[in-house]
C-alpha cells in the first residue's frame, strides 16, 4: 500500500530512515503522500520492526489508511500493547513500564520528575541492590545447608543480621515514602464536611473554578461524595465533597453519610464548613461526631456565608466553633489560626483556604532522583518482602535452623521480583496494561 517516489522497495532499504511516497488504495489509486518512518528491531521501543506512517490530518485519509492496513490484515493494537510488548521483549522491566502510564498521566512537575525518575530505572537500581544483599544472604545461608553434615558455619549470624537491618532500613525508607508518593501521584485528598446546607457544594466549585456540584437550597442535595482534582502552587489536591451529616430515616442519604465518614477517614486534611444560621446545640452535636474521626488530620475550620450573615454572629459562631474543636478534638492537628469566615458562594478569603491547604500539605521538594514509590502495587509488594525480612531476622536471634531462614528469604526475593516483573502472571500483566491508553 505504500509505493516510494524513487529508490529501493521499502522491505530493502535501511533502518531508522524516512521514506517519501504515496499511500495507494483500490487499484493503486493515490490516497496521500506521505513520510513513512522505517525502524528495524531491536533499536525501537518495543524492539520489534516499526513503521509509522505521518499522512495529512485529514479524517478520511486516516480512516482509508487503517480501513486498508486492516484488510491487508493488521489490526488495532489493545491498550497499553506496544508498552507490553517492550517488557516481552526486555526492552524495560515491569516498574518502568508502568512508569509511561505514569508519565502519560502526570498533572504536576513533582509527578512528572517521579514518573520520570522510575522511567530512567532509579527505582529498578535500587530494587536490584536490595535483591543483591537478599542473593548474598541467601547464598551464604544455603551454602551452610550444602555442608550441614560437616557442621561447617560459612556465614557469622551477627553478621548476617546487620546485613538484615540494613536492608530492612532500606525497604521501612521505601515504603515510608508511599505516602508521600501517592500524594503526589494521586492528590492529597481533602474532606469537605459539614452538615446539610452549609455550602459544600459550593466551596467545591470554588476551589475547582468549575461546576462540578450540584448547588440547591434543598438540604441532602449531595447523597454521595463527588470529587475533583485542582493544582495549587504545584501540589495536587483530591477534592471530596462529602454528603451533609444528620439524622435521617432515608436509606439511601444514609448511605452517603456512611461514606462521608469513610472518606473522612482516608483524607489527609478536612476542611469542617459550619452553618452560622444553624444552634450552637446543633453544631457541638456534630464536633462530637467529626472530631474522633479527624484525630491525626489537619483542620480548618470555615464559617460559611459571611455574605448574609452579620459580622456579630459570625464572631459568636466561630468562638464556638473553636471551643468545640478544643473540647472534642483531641488529636487532631489544628490551631486558632485554622479557623476564619468565608463566602464559598463570592469566594471571600479563598486564597487564605488556599494557603491553609499548601502549607498543611507540607510535600517534600522531589527532585529527579529521588527514589519515591508511587505505585501501590510495587508499595504492597515490598511491605510483603519486608515482612518476610523482619521473619528472617526473628529466625536468627532465636537460632532457628537455616532452611526455614533460607525460605523467608527466598519469599522476600520473590516479591521484590514481582515488582521488576521477573516473576509475574498474565492477570498482573492485564490489569496493569488495560490502564494504558491506545497507541502506548
Amino acid at each position: 500500500m505504500f509505493v516510494p517516489y524513487k529508490g529501493l522497495p521499502l522491505g530493502e532499504r535501511k533502518s531508522h530512515t524516512v521514506v517519501y511516497g504515496n499511500i495507494v488504495v483500490g487499484d493503486n489509486e493515490p490516497l496521500d503522500e506521505v513520510l513513512l518512518t522505517l525502524m528495524r528491531g531491536p533499536h525501537t521501543y518495543t524492539g520489534e520492526d516499526v513503521v509509522e506512517i505521518s499522512c495529512h490530518a485529514s479524517t478520511y485519509i486516516t480512516q482509508q489508511i487503517l480501513l486498508n492496513l486492516f484488510s491487508l490484515g493488521a489490526r488495532q493494537a489493545d491498550p497499553g500493547e506496544f508498552t507490553m510488548r517492550a517488557f516481552m521483549n526486555g526492552k524495560m522491566d515491569l516498574s518502568r513500564a508502568e512508569a509511561v502510564a505514569d508519565l502519560i498521566a502526570s498533572t504536576s512537575k513533582a509527578s512528572h520528575r517521579l514518573a520520570m525518575s522510575q522511567l530512567k530505572g532509579d527505582f529498578s537500581n535500587e530494587l536490584a541492590n536490595l535483591r543483591n544483599k537478599l542473593l548474598k544472604l541467601t547464598t551464604l545461608m544455603e551454602l551452610e545447608l550444602d555442608f550441614s553434615e560437616e557442621d561447617v558455619e560459612f556465614a557469622d549470624r551477627s553478621e548476617l543480621l546487620d546485613l538484615c537491618n540494613e536492608v530492612d532500613d532500606m525497604m521501612t525508607r521505601l515504603t515510608d515514602s508511599f505516602a508521600v508518593g501517592n500524594a503526589v501521584k494521586n492528590g492529597v485528598p481533602v474532606a469537605i464536611v459539614g452538615e446539610t446546607n452549609a455550602g459544600k457544594s459550593t466551596l467545591l466549585n470554588a476551589l475547582l473554578h468549575e461546576e462540578r456540584a450540584i448547588v440547591s437550597d434543598i438540604s441532602g442535595t449531595t447523597r454521595d461524595t463527588v470529587e475533583g482534582v485542582m493544582n495549587i502552587s504545584g501540589v495536587t489536591f483530591r477534592f471530596i465533597d462529602t454528603a451533609g451529616l444528620r439524622e435521617t430515616h432515608d436509606i439511601v442519604e444514609r448511605m452517603g453519610i456512611e461514606r462521608t465518614i469513610e472518606q473522612l477517614k482516608k483524607s489527609a486534611i478536612a476542611l469542617w464548613l459550619i452553618d452560622p444560621m444553624v444552634s450552637a446545640e446543633h453544631i457541638e452535636e456534630l464536633a462530637k461526631r467529626l472530631m474522633p474521626v479527624c484525630k491525626g488530620k489537619k483542620l480548618a475550620v470555615l464559617v460559611n456565608k459571611s455574605d448574609v450573615v452579620d459580622p456579630f454572629t459570625l464572631s459568636k459562631v466561630m468562638e464556638w466553633g473553636a471551643l468545640m474543636v478544643q473540647k472534642y478534638g483531641n488529636g487532631v492537628e489544628w490551631n486558632n489560626h485554622d479557623l476564619w469566615a468565608i463566602s464559598a458562594r463570592l469566594g471571600t478569603n479563598m486564597e487564605r483556604l488556599e494557603e491553609f491547604l499548601v502549607r498543611s500539605a507540607a510535600m517534600p521538594s522531589i527532585s529527579s532522583g529521588d527514589v519515591v514509590v508511587t505505585n501501590v502495587r510495587h508499595y504492597e509488594a515490598l511491605n510483603r518482602a519486608l515482612a518476610n525480612i523482619r521473619e528472617v531476622k526473628q529466625s536468627l536471634v532465636a537460632g532457628i535452623s537455616g532452611d526455614l531462614v533460607s525460605e523467608h528469604l527466598r519469599a522476600a526475593i520473590h516479591n521484590l521480583s514481582e515488582i521488576v516483573g521477573e516473576v509475574t502472571n498474565d492477570e498482573v500483566l492485564g490489569n496493569i496494561f488495560a490502564n494504558f491508553c491506545i497507541g502506548k
